[in-house]
């Protein structure tokens, strides 16, 4: 495992970081502002990454995608994710589905969805997670979805439907089997698009003040094919960590990018900065926080290249991602607060972008599984692991 940048994708990242640093994050404030110069600014952006090879470099190459290793990967997805619109603008966003809908979905909707969505002409949404159950025991899901001949008929309630109003399908975790049926067998994912009947967006649930697309869903007797079927009947909870011990690892990438931004940002505050009568940099209490951060950032950094190179090598990795995932979301919190703290006043307003940034950041500790969890799993595989 190398910890710098491999010669073979060093000049791919180098691109990636000057296509984020000099055009997407000079756009930020247009693309949050939403509209329709935000729109045709995000377009143009797209259509830029498409032209220069930036575009979908994550995604298997036989589904039209650039088909770098995890580990090559990483190293990309580290520059890209210096920017929440860095995955949507070079087409990364939608990994997580198409891997899962190449691997599961039936040829019908292979042929409708993959392609498409790939080249970014259409979008997913994934539904799991429900309002008044713990999002910690999933086992818990209220939604069914029962066979009544050759259609399932969906009811339920989900929210965080990240980008629904907009996608093109959802894919629903539901219960499809009786109480006889061990809990881990008794979801499936099924395939609903946005426009059938019955599928009704409730509202979009800001975050932290943010906007960012998430959306509660009343599913009220939705009607689909039983062809819709994601996978064997049963099987919602093995493609649920498909899908989900992948993506842990992308956000912990993108979380090494958020970092350094904000790391850089600090930095030139420092020296920018004068107070009684020398540069912040010469205190040593903010000399504290410049260590903290690094070692922070680069402690993650190795643990997140160490979780890719497992998974290239063909292991599931699942005490490496769920502790890059519980340390990496601690570590760009703790590196976005130092910044901000070195801020002061400007960096809690919007003319930066650490505020933006900081709420996101806390986020992470709990989407794709709050800390607690992956905590206490991981440390009883650990032990099982030192049990011989």
């Amino acid at each position: 495992m190398l910890f710098s940048v491999p010669d073979s994708v060093r000049d791919l990242r180098d691109a990636v970081h000057a296509f984020m640093t000099t055009r997407v994050e000079p756009a930020e404030a247009v693309l949050n502002a939403g509209g329709k110069e935000s729109d045709a600014m995000f377009d143009e952006l797209r259509a830029q990454a498409k032209s220069e090879g930036l575009w979908a470099l994550g995604h298997p190459e036989e589904i039209g995608g650039g088909g770098l290793p995890f580990l090559d990967y990483v190293y990309i997805n580290e520059v890209q994710g210096r920017s929440e619109w860095g995955q949507l603008v070079l087409g990364t966003y939608t990994l997580q589905d198409s891997i899962m809908l190449n691997k599961y979905a039936s040829p019908r909707w292979r042929d409708a969805y993959l392609a498409p969505m790939v080249a970014g002409e259409l979008s997913p949404s994934f539904a799991m997670t429900e309002p008044d159950v713990a999002g910690s025991d999933p086992t818990g899901l209220r939604t069914t979805a029962v066979l009544d001949g050759d259609h399932w008929v969906i009811n339920g309630r989900k929210w965080f439907t990240t980008g629904a109003a907009k996608a093109a399908y959802t894919t629903v975790m539901c219960r499809t089997e009786g109480p006889e049926a061990p809990a881990h067998k008794a979801f499936s994912m099924i395939i609903v698009p946005t426009d059938t009947p019955g599928y009704r967006i409730l509202r979009e649930t800001p975050v932290l003040g943010i906007n960012g697309g998430h959306y509660e869903v009343d599913y009220d007797n939705v009607r689909v094919p039983a062809e819709n079927l994601l996978g064997p009947r049963g099987d919602g909870f093995v493609i649920a960590q498909d899908r989900l011990g992948p993506g842990r690892i992308f956000h912990s990438m993108r979380w090494l990018g958020q970092a350094q931004r904000a790391f850089e940002l600090m930095c030139a505050r420092l020296d920018a900065r004068s107070a009684f009568g020398e540069p912040l940099a010469a205190k040593q209490l903010m000399q504290q926080h410049v260590f903290d951060s690094y070692a922070e950032i680069q402690a993650a950094r190795l643990l997140t290249l160490q979780a890719a190179e497992a998974i290239d090598a063909g292991s599931q990795a699942r005490v490496e991602i769920a502790t890059i995932k519980v340390i990496g979301a601690r570590m760009v919190h703790n590196v976005i607060d130092r910044a901000i703290q070195v801020h002061g006043a400007a960096g809690l307003t919007d003319d930066l972008p650490l505020s933006r940034m900081y709420r996101h950041a806390r986020e992470a500790r709990l989407y794709d599984g709050p800390d607690e969890v992956h905590i206490q799993s991981t440390a009883k595989r650990i032990l099982r692991q030192m049990r011989g």
